[in-house]
């Protein structure tokens, strides 16, 4: 339904050609607009709902003190496999989270894995690739989470959050006090709670449209084959320059397996393919433009390098065992 009223403001109401570059990054970026805009809004209210009545801060302090051996990643990175949000669909769930409390490590193995790995793209590659290889690109997608959120964790990086972040986390626990203290009812709850996810929405309006229109720009007018030149190398720098390659793109695992198995086809090595596709996916300029509300460009630059040297590797790994 979103994509035919995508289809009806893009080609019925402004009149532009399906088939033409424009039409195509005009059709993209209200469709991805309102599709942010529609799941920021509900997860924003959920998470406000949950903040209202589950103990947010046991759940914090659970986290932080108990030693769970890594099982609070896991799960964090099983949760985004299971939800099919790309990577700029997963920053309100990591806005929820981090307004919940929920350990900074923890929200990011959340946010490597979601756009990696979910249903739809398994079920592609398993008709693409076979079950091998689709066994490899989940598990090491789901590790890549895991590992990825941990290390973030260890580097005690919430000091770079945004203050606009660190001023709904101090609301939030404020209200949360508050509530439970007096014993608010759900009825009354509710206009706050949903005035809160409309402060949120307003805060990074901006920046989720900047960042939506480059990606619109990048998915009408960047062709496809301008980067299978330099991936069909057998170079060692191959799979590095396919991961720098793929960033400034942004589309869904859906979305781009396609494109992966051409490429396969065309001689690029797997590995060095499947680097791209992540890379494609994992990073890209409208999820960093989006992540700038949210986190300052220091913690954005840790995390966009720490997940690039990853993938770099993954995609030798992949080349050596496939």
């Amino acid at each position: 339904m979103l994509q035919e009223f995508a289809d009806w403001l893009a080609y019925g109401l402004l009149g532009l050609n399906a088939h033409t570059r424009i039409g195509s990054a005009v059709d993209f970026f209200f469709y991805d607009t309102t599709k942010i805009m529609i799941l920021l809004f509900i997860i924003s209210t959920i998470m406000g709902i949950i903040n209202a009545y589950f103990p947010i801060d046991r759940l914090r302090t659970y986290l932080t003190t108990h030693k769970l051996y890594g099982l609070q990643y896991f799960f964090a990175s099983l949760f985004g496999a299971l939800t099919p949000f790309c990577s700029c669909s997963s920053i309100p769930l990591f806005i929820g989270f981090v307004k919940g409390g929920i350990p900074l490590g923890v929200t990011f193995a959340f946010l490597i894995t979601s756009p990696l790995v979910n249903e739809v793209a398994v079920a592609m590659f398993l008709g693409t690739f076979g079950l091998k290889i689709t066994l490899i690109y989940v598990i090491s997608g789901m590790l890549l989470g895991i590992i990825g959120g941990f290390i973030l964790g260890k580097m005690k990086l919430d000091n770079y959050l945004s203050d606009w972040v660190k001023d709904i986390q101090k609301n939030s626990q404020t209200e949360t006090e508050q509530w439970e203290t007096n014993r608010i009812s759900f009825i009354n709850r509710l206009p706050k709670i949903i005035k809160d996810s409309w402060g949120i929405i307003k805060g990074v309006l901006l920046y989720v449209i900047i960042g939506i229109a480059i990606g619109g720009i990048i998915h009408g007018y960047v062709p496809e084959g301008f980067f299978q030149e330099y991936m069909s190398k057998s170079s060692w720098f191959a799979v590095p320059l396919s991961v720098v390659l793929g960033i400034p793109m942004y589309a869904n695992a859906a979305g781009i397996v396609p494109v992966i198995e051409v490429f396969v086809a065309k001689g690029v090595p797997i590995g060095t393919a499947l680097a791209f596709m992540m890379a494609v996916v994992g990073l890209s300029l409208p999820e960093a433009t989006m992540l700038k509300k949210v986190m300052t460009w220091r913690l954005i630059g840790i995390y966009f390098g720490t997940i690039t040297l990853f993938i770099i590797l993954l995609g030798y790994l992949y080349n050596i065992i496939l």
